[in-house]
């Protein structure tokens, strides 16, 4: 049994999520915040990949590194067992995350002023990156039913229309926890297909997924893959955005040598040594934390929402199919997002996401993080119900 009950003291570690409050909120002293917004567990990564991480380090020389064909095996493997997604080694190219793969695909395959298209709300760097890099994003609000997230495929195919070059698709969807359908994902690929619109697929939060929903890789149902470039990591799965280690996989062995030439011509090299040790580790070993993870986060969950919406008024959320993210609809509260950040920061101690930061389609809501052990999540939802009654 893996250990997710230590609260471990991140504090003055360097840690983006506990030692950067002040300045991200924009308050004179956080030292009594709880944090529970950036995508970043506070639990330890399973125990096999610090005993790989150990047995490298024995060895004294660290010079530069070749990703070996294990390492690329390891997540074919993964993707297999997993997602019933059959890859070739081949297809994997190695980046340091999910957001330069996107920024290196956008830059390759698309040209300044192109229009690139996004689902709203959705993950802020889907809206930054392309604008960063000279492109236009258009975007398609997803439509709220039942207190979930729907495309509207009428609003997107017109979209699609209007001379869009590619699509960035988040799947499993940030922030609402949504496990796009078969269905769903087939009509995206054949419409971006018929429409010549490269389909991009941040598929990070893949691994993260409750019962009985199940991920689909939208290569797996696109008729012409050489369509599709997708993103994976074992980063946001096994808690090692510190290591800073993704793949892009391209069926397309042209695009692939498009990929590669950029790479080269900015001199990006591989992985570091630790980076490739943890990736192999994780997909070879971490399976049976991740199976404990999923309880634990999917019991912080149902306490979560039980509390919020039983004992404050206006509240309303729901358990999302996958992620470890809560996506917080206060509307009915009547508080505006500064009166409710206000509060929540000044009242209650606790600091969650504005959903405004996902897109003007994200007001009204809060993003909430909750892999932490338990003792952390009752402290936050006792600050979250001190700050609104």
């Amino acid at each position: 049994m893996s250990d997710f009950t230590t609260v471990y003291q991140r504090r003055n570690t360097h840690s983006v999520k506990w030692d950067s409050v002040e300045e991200i909120y924009s308050i004179p002293d956080a030292s009594q915040v709880l944090p529970m917004w950036i995508a970043d567990m506070d639990f330890a990564i399973p125990s096999p990949i610090i005993d790989a991480l150990h047995q490298r380090l024995e060895h004294p020389v660290f010079g530069y590194s070749l990703a070996p064909e294990e390492t690329k095996a390891a997540l074919t493997n993964w993707l297999l067992k997993k997602h019933q997604l059959k890859i070739e080694n081949k297809w994997i190219l190695f980046q340091q995350g999910v957001i330069p793969s996107i920024a290196a695909v956008v830059e390759a395959f698309t040209e300044v002023g192109d229009k690139i298209l996004i689902h709203t709300p959705v993950y802020p760097p889907f809206t930054s990156i392309p604008e960063k890099l000279g492109r236009v994003v258009e975007t398609c609000r997803l439509v709220e039913k039942d207190g979930s997230l729907e495309i509207d495929f009428d609003a997107f195919e017109a979209k699609l229309k209007s001379g869009v070059k590619a699509f960035i698709l988040c799947s499993p969807h940030n922030p609402g926890g949504k496990v796009w359908s078969k269905e769903d994902l087939t009509k995206i690929a054949t419409l971006c297909q018929s429409n010549n619109v490269l389909v991009l697929s941040d598929e990070i939060h893949s691994d993260l997924i409750f019962k009985p929903n199940k991920h689909i890789p939208i290569l797996s149902v696109a008729e012409n893959p050489n369509n599709v470039i997708s993103f994976f990591a074992p980063t946001k799965t096994f808690n090692l955005a510190g290591i800073q280690a993704a793949t892009i996989i391209v069926p397309d062995e042209q695009k692939r040598k498009v990929l590669e030439e950029q790479a080269l011509a900015r001199g990006q090299m591989e992985l570091s040594i630790f980076s490739l040790t943890a990736f192999q580790a994780a997909y070879e070993h971490g399976e049976a934390w991740l199976e404990e993870l999923l309880e634990i986060v999917s019991s912080n969950m149902d306490f979560v929402v039980d509390q919020l919406t039983s004992k404050i008024d206006g509240i309303k959320v729901n358990k999302p199919d996958a992620t470890y993210l809560l996506w917080i609809d206060y509307r009915d509260t009547g508080l505006s997002e500064k009166e409710m950040m206000d509060l929540l920061l000044s009242k209650g101690k606790l600091a969650l996401e504005p959903g405004t930061k996902y897109g003007e389609a994200g007001n009204g809501f809060l993003r909430m993080n909750v892999a932490c052990p338990r003792l952390t999540i009752e402290e936050g939802v006792a600050r979250f119900i001190k700050a609104l009654t």
